[in-house]
């Protein structure tokens, strides 16, 4: 600490004095791949701006930790204008403790450094009151805001990605936001790879930052009925029993075979669903150029041209026989077989009728 010298306003009133070591910070038992990140005592030198700021933020950190606690009071204020009664609630500091280290002015910043908490710290004075005398009365000019909540903003990949991060503030069982809170959605190697594959399938699109989701991946959410599959829940349920498996308090193969079942549930809610649901499908145009050279075959070696093979395999067909398209539908007796994309149906689908049969 004696080698912050850009901070010695800070630094000296520690000096002499035992050091505050609170549980809160030194605790060996939750270090796990490193301890904090400190500064050295090597007064930094030739850094940009940036570095500046990042180090600014590590000292002042460092520093904090062996300040005082901030003593503060929470206050109501209750005062009446007009035979009209006012509410207002707030802090008022009692002793600033540690937040000298970052009060505003920054009077003491060291010179080419700028204050990288200044938001956050006019956000926290808004949520501060002077100190009040009960029965005090004056003059004063009242100001009324008009406004109005806004929507969620459309998620960008940053906030997509922190989303994921967070993925347990949506969850409502606190075991299972608790065993999200460590992981959530993915792993930070996976994630951007997980909003790839949306795109790739077409499941959303970008406008500028904005990522909007795609009729395809709309009504894909609407047409999946299982809502486990499509909730933050499922991971929390599994991480949470990992975390059982390893603490060797629950069985592995009991999670597997759990995994087996449910699979096989929904494989099975799924196939035997007949109500002929369908998603709109995006797909993706690819032109070639047209050329009036034909492409060569390749030779054998007495230089003979080779017959050309395909190894596509053919498609079967229905026969002209078995076709049942016009056909009296078998189920209901009312409308005829008529042809979909995947599959024949009943022209009295929209009428309830769930006749289907795949190709």
């Amino acid at each position: 600490m004696a080698g912050l010298t850009p901070y010695t306003a800070f630094t000296a009133p520690l000096a002499g004095q035992k050091l505050i070591k609170s549980k809160k910070v030194f605790d060996n038992s939750k270090v796990t791949d490193h301890h904090a990140i400190i500064p050295t005592g090597q007064p930094p030198v030739n850094l940009t701006d940036m570095e500046k700021r990042v180090f600014d933020l590590v000292a002042r950190r460092f520093i904090a930790v062996f300040y005082p606690d901030c003593k503060f009071a929470t206050t109501t204020v209750i005062g009446e204008a007009d035979k009209i009664e006012f509410k207002a609630t707030g802090k008022q500091i009692l002793d600033a403790g540690w937040r000298v280290i970052f009060a505003k002015p920054q009077t003491n910043l060291p010179e080419g450094m700028t204050d990288p908490d200044a938001e956050a710290r006019e956000s926290d004075e808004e949520h501060s009151l002077p100190a009040f005398v009960k029965g005090e009365s004056g003059p004063h000019l009242p100001k009324l805001d008009e406004k109005w909540t806004q929507p969620p903003r459309p998620y960008t990949e940053a906030t997509l990605l922190r989303a994921m991060e967070t993925a347990g503030k949506l969850v409502d069982n606190d075991e299972l936001r608790d065993a999200l809170k460590e992981n959530g959605i993915g792993r930070p190697s996976t994630r951007a790879a997980i909003i790839e594959t949306l795109f790739k399938r077409h499941y959303i699109r970008k406008e500028r930052k904005n990522l909007i989701a795609t009729p395809t991946g709309i009504e894909l959410v609407g047409l999946i009925r299982e809502e486990l599959l499509k909730s933050a829940e499922l991971t929390g349920i599994w991480e949470k029993k990992l975390r059982e498996i390893e603490k060797k308090s629950y069985n592995a193969t009991t999670f597997l075979n759990e995994l087996k079942q449910m699979v096989s549930e929904i494989v099975h809610s799924v196939l035997s669903d007949n109500t002929n649901r369908r998603v709109t499908t995006i797909e993706e145009t690819v032109t070639k150029a047209a050329t009036n050279s034909t492409p060569k075959q390749p030779k054998k070696k007495n230089g003979t041209p080779r017959k050309k093979t395909s190894s596509a395999t053919p498609v079967p067909t229905i026969p002209s026989d078995d076709e049942p398209t016009g056909k009296p539908c078998p189920l209901c007796g009312k409308g005829t077989i008529i042809k979909g994309k995947a599959a024949y149906g009943c022209s009295e689908w929209k009428n309830g009728c769930t006749y289907r049969k795949p190709f």
